[in-house]
């Protein structure tokens, strides 16, 4: 078995997806963490892009999230996270893709510099898991009983709202049904619960303070008053 490393900073939703992975399979990895603000000579020298995460595999270096989640799938077929049916598993591969685009949507949200950007940006958000909620199964997982690679890309999403609900009555799953309880059983994984830092929620709300945002803004309304 080859030796992995994965290189992140300690906020990375899409390096979570990959550690979701590996910790499914049961693949003992390193994991290691980098200040994108101040990257180290080394980490500029392995990634083309600038960006995590990283799969350091021995002495070869394999970077973009939805690659690296490739390989792990592909490197362990007898642990199979993709359906065996071709078209199931390309659809599974676009939701994963959709996962990606919310996160790209969220980052727009919590940068907003203004209340009507704020919620122009929440109702972006609400429009995506209202798509998601008319294309989940009835659980507890995206496609049934089985938990898999789609699964791992949507999990680092709502641990995000974890903070954002501490912070803001944002109301995007107002009305919905199984986007809530579909959060609910992804939470409760081991393999999600064990792939942050343990200070997770404050160092993600550390973060939100020093973006400048509208939403900076709501969370020090509190300390003001």
């Amino acid at each position: 078995m080859p030796i992995f490393k994965l290189i992140s900073n300690s906020l990375c939703p899409y390096t979570q997806r990959a550690a979701i992975l590996l910790a499914e399979k049961g693949i003992a990895f390193e994991r290691c963490y980098i200040d994108l603000a101040n990257k180290p000579g080394w980490f500029v020298r392995l990634s083309p892009l600038g960006k995590v995460p990283l799969l350091q595999v021995d002495d070869s270096v394999i970077f973009e999230t939805a690659v690296i989640c490739e390989y792990i799938e592909e490197a362990t077929p007898s642990v199979p996270l993709y359906p065996a049916d071709l078209l199931a598993r390309a659809q599974q591969r676009g939701w994963a893709e959709f996962a990606s685009a919310i996160i790209a949507d969220i980052y727009a949200f919590y940068m907003a510099p203004d209340q009507p950007t704020f919620a122009a940006k929440s109702a972006d958000l609400a429009a995506r898991f209202r798509w998601l909620e008319q294309h989940l199964d009835h659980g507890p997982y995206f496609a049934g009983d089985d938990f898999g690679l789609v699964d791992a890309a949507f999990a680092p999403i709502f641990r995000l709202f974890d903070v954002f609900d501490e912070v803001v009555d944002h109301e995007l799953f107002q009305g919905l049904q199984r986007v809530p309880t579909y959060r609910v059983a992804l939470s409760r994984r081991a393999s999600v619960q064990k792939v942050v830092v343990a200070d997770y929620p404050q160092v993600f709300s550390q973060y939100l303070r020093g973006r400048g945002s509208h939403l900076a803004q709501l969370i020090a309304e509190p300390a003001t008053v």
